[in-house]
Order: C-alpha cells, then structure tokens, then sequence
C-alpha cells in the first residue's frame, strides 16, 4: 500500500496521462483532443514553470525521458511518438509506431517499455523506436490486461491498471506480476469526479526514492512510499 509522505497541490484541470520527474522537476503529459500538453511544474507548490500545446488533433499519453536532455511523448491514436527537447519545449524529433500508445517508460539505456491496454508490454528501441519484442503480463496465470501509465525503476515496470486503484510491478524478463499495490485509501475527495477521473499517473524520484501519484483532474498529488500490507 502507499503511504503517503506530502501531499502537494495538482492543476485539477489537467488530464494527467504521463509522470516524470527529470532532474528534481515535475513533468507531466495531458490528453483530450484539444488540450494536450506537454508541461513542466513545481511539484512543490504545483506552479507551472513552462508548457506546450500538442495538435489539436492529437491525443497526449505516457510520458518518459530519455536521459540526454529529451523526453518522450505517446500520443494515442495517431501511432505517433513525439520527442521533445526540455530545455526549449521544441519538438526535435518524431517516430511512427503502430496501434495505441498508453503509457511508456525507458526500462534501460536501449530499451522503452510500453503499454497499450491491453496485457501485453511492448519493447521498443530508444534509438528509432523500433519494436523489439513483448510479454503477456500475468498475475496467478491470469493475464492483466489494461495496463496504462508506466515507471521503469531499477529494472522493475510499475504500471497504473486504468479505470482502477491498483498499480503493479511487472518483472518484464517474464511478465510476472511480482507486487500489486492498491492505492484506493488516498485522501482524495472524489465527490463529483467523473468516470474517467481516475488513479493515473506515476513517477520515481531517484533523489528520495519516493514514487509520485495522482489521478486525471485530481486536485493533489501524493508523495508516496510503497510498504507491505500488514
């Protein structure tokens, strides 16, 4: 379960698909044809420091970063794959890809690991993002299947299950399920949220060795730690 350490103030109109925390900031990725957006924040006091608006046309998803200076963004219908310079919030490069992106995160210095929502995680290239492979994800036997937002930590896929409270740590060498978290006791008031209004959105700080939650339009996000169930 996570226990929650701070809680710090969210944009409650932002459609939070993708989490990362790049250098002690707080980016984050938002969807809804026509407001999209790739923006950065002060996770502090949740103040945005800078943002750009994706195409109209297009639908913002899971978001990772690279490690040299860019950031990765999904889109989710599209099959495009938007690269994005983060000292200038210029688009520097795109990549195309097949089917849906939900969420991705980088699983080492040559591999993403992305997700699609179905049961199965997509490896592709950090250089071109070409596939290179998969797995079925799956707890008892059982596939789990709506895997959304990603966090690679340490060799470890955490993913958001959509439209649910619980997050999971894939080993992706097998696509066992090897701890499921359920985040439903966050102090969040979800009077008058929407259906779609979930638990979404994930990041590690390597910094604290803290994970970051929230959810899409959720007017707070949690600074967490991940402790056994007693």
């Amino acid at each position: 379960m996570p226990r929650v350490l701070a809680e710090h103030p969210h944009d409650p109109t932002a459609f939070t698909q993708g989490l990362e925390v790049v250098d002690g900031y707080l980016w984050e990725s938002t969807g809804i044809y026509g407001e999209s957006t790739l923006r950065v924040v002060d996770r502090a006091t949740g103040r945005l420091l800078g943002s750009v608006a994706l195409d109209p046309g297009l639908f913002g998803e899971g978001l990772t970063a690279l490690g040299d200076g860019r950031l990765l963004q999904l889109t989710w219908k599209a099959g495009r794959a938007l690269v994005w310079e983060a000292a200038t919030l210029e688009q520097s490069a795109g990549w195309a890809f097949g089917g849906q992106g939900w969420g991705v995160c980088r699983l080492d210095d040559e591999t993403f690991a992305m997700s699609d929502g179905s049961a199965t995680l997509a490896f592709r290239a950090v250089d071109g993002f070409a596939r290179s492979g998969g797995v079925e994800v799956h707890l008892d036997g059982e596939p789990v299947d709506r895997l959304n937002e990603l966090e690679c930590v340490d060799g470890t896929v955490w993913a958001n299950i959509w439209k649910t409270d619980r997050i999971v740590a894939i080993d992706p060498s097998s696509g066992e399920v090897t701890a499921v978290v359920d985040a439903s006791g966050l102090p969040v008031d979800r009077t008058g949220f929407g259906s779609d209004e979930v638990l979404n959105g994930i990041a590690h700080d390597p910094a604290s060795g803290h994970f970051l939650l929230t959810g899409k339009r959720w007017p707070v996000l949690f600074e967490v730690e991940f402790v056994p169930e007693a």
